[in-house]
């Protein structure tokens, strides 16, 4: 446990310094966890890595679940901006491709961070809605996808987009759980195609170059 606060409570940063330092923390903050894990994730050790004094720490942040909180933001905002696809990639299918081989790196980078999120959303209503804001993120985009295809006459429009989105997205994110921390050595492109052609098959998606559609 870190020693006991003595600082006032934490206060938002007004000078270029002072987000750059409160910056700073969050990133060193990411570091201790990636390299530490939660044992050794103090305001200690954040603080020696940020290369700043114990009592910054206290400037910025209430606690180290506060610093936390604000790591998980910092990653899920990265993660989302890193998996966006290029509004310029109109091919339905090619855009399911992209989707996943983006979704899959961007959680490679940040899964030692989310597999701290998901221990601590159990006991955390704060991380849990993090947790949440992230999955709804990818939910909601994956429904308002096969809405559109489904407008367009290219997906089975029997399908609810909402509990599709939920299904099919478990699945990508339970192959990101076994690449990313079960560590089994699979080729990611060949993972990434077989997920695409999974997802199109379930929505009946037509296949790439071809007359009719993946059956289910």
């Amino acid at each position: 446990m870190g020693r006991a606060r003595t600082n006032p409570a934490p206060t938002a940063p007004t000078t270029a310094r002072g987000r750059r330092t409160h910056d700073a923390l969050i990133v060193a903050g990411r570091q201790v966890i990636e390299e530490h894990g939660w044992a050794g994730f103090t305001p200690e050790a954040v603080t020696q890595t940020a290369g700043v004094s114990y009592g910054t720490f206290y400037t910025y942040f209430e606690s180290k679940d506060d610093l936390l909180r604000r790591i998980v933001q910092a990653a899920a905002d990265e993660m989302i901006t890193e998996s966006l696809v290029p509004d310029t990639l109109d091919d339905p299918y090619a855009r399911i491709v992209e989707a996943n081989r983006r979704y899959l790196a961007a959680t490679g980078k940040a899964a030692k961070v989310l597999r701290m999120v998901e221990h601590g959303a159990y006991l955390d209503d704060n991380l849990r809605g993090l947790l949440l804001e992230i999955r709804e993120f990818y939910v909601g985009r994956g429904a308002d996808g096969i809405r559109r295809l489904q407008e367009a006459g290219l997906a089975d429009p029997d399908l609810d987009p909402r509990l599709t989105a939920i299904a099919l997205g478990g699945m990508v994110e339970q192959v990101a759980v076994v690449i990313n921390e079960l560590r089994e050595p699979l080729d990611t492109e060949k993972m990434v195609d077989h997920l695409s052609r999974l997802w199109a098959s379930a929505i009946g998606l037509r296949a790439p170059g071809a007359g009719r559609r993946i059956p289910a």
